[in-house]
C-alpha cells in the first residue's frame, strides 16, 4: 500500500487511528520519502489534506528532524482557507521549532498574523511556538516581549494554560513584567477557577 493508501480517508475510516500508526510507522522506519509525499499532498483534496498534516504533525511530535526540512511548506500553510490545514501547520511548526529556531523566528510576522486571525488551536500553538523560542537564548529577548503581547490580548477562556506554560522560561530579568501583565488581566477573568489557576502562577513569582 502507498503512503496515501494507509490514510483513514483513503480506508474510509473517520477516526485518526490508521494516521497515529501510519506516523508511528514512518517514525520507526525513518521514511523520508514518506514524509515528502505526505507534504506534496498538501495541495491534494481537503480530506488527503487534513490526514497528511494530522501524519506530519504526530511524526514531528516524535522524531521533529523527519519534518524540518519542509518548514517553509507548513509555513505557506498558515494562510490556507481549510482551518485543519492552518491550525494543523502551525501545530507542525511548534513541533520543529527547537529544531530549526532561526527560520521559525524569522517567520514570526506570519505565524502570529496567522494566530490573531485563526482558531483557539491556532493561538494555542503559537503560543507555544513562542515559550519554546523564548527558551532560548539567541531569541529570547526579542520573543519574550511577543509573548507578553499575546498574554494581554488572549481569551481569557486560554489566558490560564499559558501562564502555566510559560513558568519554565519565567527568570529574575522577566519575572516583573509577566507578573505585572497577568495581574492586569485578572478582572476580565469570569470563571473564578481560572481567575485561580493565573493568580497561583502570579504567587509563585511574587514568592508567596
Amino acid at each position: 500500500m502507498s503512503v496515501i493508501d494507509k490514510l483513514a480517508s483513503s480506508l474510509n475510516r473517520r477516526d485518526e487511528i490508521p494516521n497515529q500508526e501510519l506516523a508511528k510507522e514512518i517514525v520507526l522506519s525513518q521514511d523520508i520519502e514518506a514524509v515528502k509525499v505526505l507534504v506534496e499532498n498538501l495541495s491534494n483534496k481537503k480530506a488527503i489534506q487534513n490526514d497528511c498534516i494530522k501524519v506530519l504533525y504526530e511524526i514531528g511530535g516524535h522524531a521533529p528532524k523527519l519534518i524540518s526540512k519542509y518548514i517553509n511548506e507548513f509555513i505557506a500553510q498558515l494562510s490556507s482557507k481549510n482551518n485543519r490545514l492552518q491550525w494543523g501547520a502551525m501545530t507542525a511548526l511548534g513541533t520543529i521549532t527547537r529544531e530549526r529556531p532561526k527560520e521559525i523566528y524569522t517567520a514570526l510576522p506570519a505565524i502570529l498574523f496567522a494566530a490573531d486571525k485563526g482558531s483557539v488551536i491556532t493561538k494555542d500553538h503559537a503560543m507555544n511556538i513562542l515559550i519554546a523560542l523564548c527558551s532560548q537564548k539567541d531569541y529570547a529577548k526579542n520573543t519574550f516581549p511577543l509573548l507578553i503581547e499575546q498574554l494581554l490580548k488572549s481569551p481569557t477562556n486560554q489566558l490560564p494554560m499559558y501562564a502555566e506554560r510559560a513558568i519554565p522560561i519565567i527568570n529574575d530579568q522577566n519575572k516583573i513584567l509577566f507578573v505585572k501583565t497577568l495581574a492586569s488581566r485578572l478582572d476580565d477573568i469570569e470563571k473564578e477557577t481560572k481567575r485561580k489557576r493565573v493568580e497561583k502562577v502570579i504567587k509563585k513569582f511574587n514568592g508567596q
